[in-house]
């Protein structure tokens, strides 16, 4: 009872502060509600970056990964802090002067409204299918085992589900539909650091616990019991060769932090690029440290129940209910619930953005004043969130493998779009033809791959490795037809003046101190 207690108690908390901190927000504008009046600070930018990023799915999946293959999945966290070095020097500075609220505008400009259109499909599809839904699931999944509801409210495992699906869906919608990006971001900031705090005492309860109430003891314990689970340089059989981290690995990387609406809309609303980009910056230094968060709990859940529990997605929810105290559940349940409301009302306000801005005002009523566009975005995100919170609970039948299948699956739509905004950035006369020749390209041949894959059981390269293939092979596609069918100008992006764009006098030395940084790991776990 104390622990549902501090748990509703904390989730109203954050609710409050948000609330208070955006009602002199003009939420009737699109820069208002879709950018947060472009008013974000590097503190909440950096702290919104990494709650949306880091949900239930990523930290039982990962955790799980790391049970089965040790810390070579800390791939996936470590080199996200390269990828955002990448975004803050290179990436950021073009968006923020052209003033574009999303990244399809900024396609539209360089190509054509088609190709903006083609894009903003394949965020809407990728978000609506795969991401809302899992994120849903995973997360309800998570709160009814937590608290064991099934028992507590003397129902089935499924409806258990249900009502966690609704619960989660409804105060999400709330928050993204209602509150726009400014109160999506300040709850993020205020759950983040709560985040940290509760993931970090796992890992240090699992050590005292190994180590007989020493952390030190605890940690040479377990590098002595298992040192394979200690190096870096995954084999060609392990979820992450090492080949790959140089192929689709950091492909898959600059398109989440570099081009994903979901994750750069909190940038495009910094108040100026100084701000935006060290936002970025901190993050990627706190993203340094998600390993101990994401990778040593399912390592150290490996040590304590020697590697014997049936399904590796069940080490960090095994290891939570071993270590930590009664008294801390209802605040760790409150932060993950944070968690797992900021990765779905995040991507909820990216689909709202999306339809109002790119769909309806474009295609629909070109002649809409804001506050329609904004009402208009608000209808469809309730119905996108209703279709979601449907169709989530029904993936409790094909839950199986389901964090590495999806990480798979996002490739169809992911490389589509980083491939034509890369080409767009580094060249001035490839057409429109070329992108939209591109992006069906890419799409249908990664497509053919999973379903060949997938459905005839088909052996390929890693998927990393066929991602990066794609991306290789649609570059020459779109340079082939730039060199026959050119752009009859070179194109030249116009600064609107919206946002400062002067760049953090820092930010070079700053992103080199966090690749050196990164690398080293590599060399200390190899």
């Amino acid at each position: 009872m104390i622990g549902i207690i501090s748990f509703i108690g904390f989730t109203v908390l954050v609710a409050v502060i948000a609330w208070w901190s955006t009602r002199s927000t003009d939420e009737t504008s699109s820069d208002g509600y879709f950018l947060g009046g472009r008013s974000l600070t590097a503190g909440v930018i950096a702290g919104s970056l990494l709650l949306t990023n880091l949900s239930t799915e990523q930290i039982v999946g990962l955790n799980g990964a790391a049970y089965k293959d040790g810390v070579l999945v800390m791939a996936w966290e470590t080199l996200a802090a390269i990828a955002m070095v990448i975004t803050a020097i290179f990436i950021l500075p073009k968006y923020l002067k052209g003033g574009i609220s999303t990244i399809p505008t900024y396609l539209e400009r360089r190509f054509d409204t088609t190709t903006k259109a083609m894009t903003s499909g394949l965020f809407l599809t990728g978000y609506a299918v795969v991401l809302l839904p899992i994120v849903l699931y995973s997360g309800s999944l998570g709160i009814s085992t937590m608290f064991d509801f099934p028992t507590l409210l003397g129902v089935s495992e499924w409806t258990s589900v249900w009502i966690c699906v609704w619960g989660i869906g409804l105060i999400g919608s709330i928050y993204a539909i209602f509150g726009g990006l400014k109160a999506v971001a300040v709850s993020d900031t205020i759950n983040a650091i709560g985040l940290l705090i509760g993931g970090l005492l796992i890992p240090v309860f699992g050590l005292l616990a190994i180590g007989d109430g020493s952390i030190a003891d605890g940690l040479t314990t377990l590098t002595e019991a298992h040192p394979e689970k200690f190096n870096a340089i995954g084999g060609s059989e392990s979820s992450i060769p090492f080949a790959t981290i140089f192929t689709g690995m950091m492909l898959v990387q600059l398109f989440y932090w570099g081009t994903n609406q979901q994750i750069i809309q909190r940038a495009l609303g910094a108040k100026n690029l100084q701000e935006g980009q060290k936002g970025l910056l901190l993050a990627a230094f706190i993203k340094i440290l998600g390993p101990i968060i994401v990778v040593l709990p399912g390592i150290i859940a490996f040590y304590m129940y020697k590697g014997n529990l049936p399904n590796p997605d069940q080490a960090y929810p095994a290891l939570v209910s071993e270590v930590l105290p009664k008294p801390l559940v209802g605040f760790f349940a409150a932060v993950m619930f944070g968690a797992i409301l900021s990765s779905f009302n995040s991507a909820l306000n990216s689909c709202v953005t999306l339809f109002g801005i790119d769909i309806y005002k474009q295609f629909i009523n070109k002649e809409a004043e804001e506050k329609k566009v904004v009402s208009v975005g608000k209808t469809f995100g309730i119905v996108l969130a209703l279709f979601s919170m449907i169709i989530a609970p029904f993936l409790y039948y094909a839950s199986d493998g389901l964090f590495g299948y999806l990480q798979e699956v996002n490739g169809a739509y992911s490389i589509p779009i980083l491939t034509i905004i890369v080409v767009g950035f580094l060249t001035k006369r490839v057409p429109a033809l070329a992108a939209k020749v591109g992006m069906l390209f890419a799409f249908f041949a990664y497509v053919i791959y999973i379903a060949l894959s997938k459905g005839l059981g088909i052996e390929f390269p890693h998927f990393l490795h066929v991602q990066a293939i794609t991306f290789v092979l649609t570059v020459i596609i779109m340079l082939v037809i730039g060199k026959m069918q050119p752009r009859d100008t070179d194109y030249v992006q116009e600064y609107t003046k919206d946002v400062d764009v002067t760049p953090w006098k820092y930010v070079m030395p700053v992103g080199i101190i966090i690749t050196v940084v990164v690398l080293s790991t590599y060399i200390i776990f190899r």
